[in-house]
Parts: structure tokens; C-alpha cells; sequence
């Protein structure tokens, strides 16, 4: 098949969704100017740059106590730094638990029952449990198109690596089964890898 998105697709489910996956999650935690905290999930996120290393997510919809977007957005907004919480096997219905639109005076952390911690290099908390956490200095916001779409950049400024999770030197994703969008209400583990060299390595 083939269709303009501006035309619609005609299926039960828009398979825009599901089409460019396995996506990584980003498990967004922040801080409000005052003092409130957040942890919420993001399925438009990436790694962008090794050097320095930088990560971006965008947010994509608003909720009516935050005017054009969402309390991560407005949090970073207001404090300019956010932390990205990787989500393991073990930690995907938190993850779930937390995606909910709860309103702004909803602690995930305490809804979720999971342990945080404060960040070392910004003022933001972390998911205790996550295998790994990237601390992140914001760098940008920038409204693309659409209503409430925005992209959100950050230079990583501190990482935590859970000592389980690195082995013979690496990072390793085996260990933890990290979780990654598929689209609609789907989800994969990683609970495999293979290596492939370079041409010319």
C-alpha cells in the first residue's frame, strides 16, 4: 500500500507508530522550579553525538494544567536539565505505571514505588534501579511542526553504570534486557546480540 499522511492511512491503527522500531525509551526525570518532580517516558529518543556525547527526545502532546506541552518539557523549561533513565526488563511496568496522565502535582517516583536519588553534576532526581543514567545540561528546545511538538537536546554532563551491568569492561544490554518501543502497545527486550566488524576494520 501506499498513502500521504496528510490523506490518512485507512487502517484501524496509524502504522507510522510502529514503522520506525525497535525505538530506545527515554525515561525523562526532572525537576519544577518549585521542587516538584517528574518521571515520564519518551519513545522519540536517541543518542545524537559521541563527543560531546548528546541525547535528544521529543515531546509530542500538552496537557491542560501546562498549556502547550507537558511536565517534562515545562520542567526543563523552567530549570534546564533533565536526567534519562534507561529501562530494564525489570522496570518496564514502573515505566508503564509512570506514562499515565496523571496531573501535575503527581509524583511518579512515590506512584511508582521507585527509589530515587539526586543527580550528581545537575539539580534533577534519578531512577535508583535504572542500569544506567545520563545526567543532561539542555541545550536547546525547539518547537517543530505540529501542535505541542517540541525536541529537546542535552549535552550528557554525568553518567551512573550500575555496577551489574558492565562486564569484562563493557556495557552490557544482555545483562538487564533493556525495553524498547515497537509501536501501538508493543514492546521488545533485548535479550540477544551479535557483533558485526566494519568494512576496513
Amino acid at each position: 500500500m501506499f498513502y500521504r499522511p496528510e490523506d490518512g492511512h485507512g487502517l484501524p491503527h496509524n502504522p507510522f507508530n510502529a514503522i520506525v522500531s525497535p525505538r530506545p525509551i527515554g525515561w525523562i526525570s526532572t525537576r519544577g522550579a518549585d521542587g516538584s518532580e517528574n518521571l515520564a517516558p519518551y519513545s522519540f529518543f536517541n543518542a545524537v553525538a559521541y563527543t560531546p556525547p548528546q541525547v535528544v527526545f521529543a515531546s509530542t502532546s500538552a496537557k491542560p494544567d501546562r498549556g502547550d506541552t507537558k511536565d517534562t518539557v515545562a520542567n526543563i523549561r523552567e530549570t534546564g536539565v533533565f536526567c534519562c533513565n534507561v529501562v530494564s526488563s525489570a522496570l518496564k511496568d514502573a515505566m508503564n505505571q509512570s506514562s499515565g496522565p496523571w496531573g501535575r502535582e503527581t509524583d511518579e517516583f512515590a506512584h511508582t514505588g521507585l527509589e530515587r536519588a539526586e543527580c550528581e553534576t545537575i539539580a534533577c532526581p534519578r531512577v535508583v534501579a535504572a542500569p544506567a543514567n545520563l545526567e543532561c545540561r539542555m541545550t536547546q528546545i525547539i518547537q517543530i511542526e505540529g501542535a505541542n511538538n517540541f525536541l529537546v537536546l542535552g549535552t550528557v554532563t554525568g553518567v551512573h553504570i550500575r555496577k551489574d551491568a558492565l562486564k569484562d569492561g563493557r556495557f552490557d544490554v544482555v545483562s538487564f534486557r533493556p525495553v524498547s518501543r515497537l509501536g501501538y502497545r508493543d514492546y521488545a527486550e533485548v535479550t540477544e546480540v551479535f557483533e558485526m566488524p566494519r568494512p576496513g576494520e
